[in-house]
């Protein structure tokens, strides 16, 4: 098997492009949707350089935390399977040898996911919920320049708990 990698080679680079960014869309879109389907009330969302997040006042379960790194997984590995082992893929690899599937595959998972699996170990590990869940969402958003925009509900919650409005209580943090 040496020089297996060595024989993969761009078809098409239009068609890369496009699959990197359905790839990335479609992750991010089912990553919003489970966290939607949560039903609860949201504080606030934010637009940023790694997409849209959303912020929620309770801790979620520990089923809506799984979810949330299970089913972008998936996506993220049936994206990859039909983008690049297909007859539409916009790479050629020299032999369809399993190894290659799985090692790629895996690779593409695995860079999607591992920050997702990461956060679902913290919130299993140390939960926080309420104030303390609030803040540090905020203040990890500020930290990637996010643009953060309250909903009513989160800019009544700010004034009766922190008695700022969301602009004070951006420029205090």
């Amino acid at each position: 098997m040496p020089g297996t990698f060595a024989g993969i080679h761009i078809t098409n680079f239009l068609g890369l492009v496009a699959l990197l960014v359905l790839w990335i869309v479609l992750f991010r879109g089912v990553h919003i949707l489970v966290m939607l389907l949560r039903h609860e009330r949201m504080i606030a969302w934010a637009i940023g350089p790694l997409g849209l997040s959303i912020m929620f006042l309770h801790e979620p379960s520990t089923a809506s935390i799984l979810l949330s790194v299970l089913c972008p997984a998936l996506v993220s590995g049936g994206v990859l399977y039909i983008g690049l082992f297909t007859s539409i893929s916009p790479i050629s690899f020299p032999q369809h040898h399993p190894f290659i599937n799985v090692v790629v595959m895996a690779c593409g998972v695995l860079i999607a996911s591992a920050g997702d699996a990461l956060n679902a170990f913290r919130d299993l590990r140390h939960p926080l919920w309420g104030e303390a869940r609030i803040l540090r969402s905020i203040q990890s958003l500020r930290a990637t320049c996010a643009r953060i925009h309250f909903t009513p509900f989160g800019y009544s919650y700010l004034l009766d708990h922190f008695g700022f409005n969301p602009s004070e209580l951006l420029q205090v943090l």
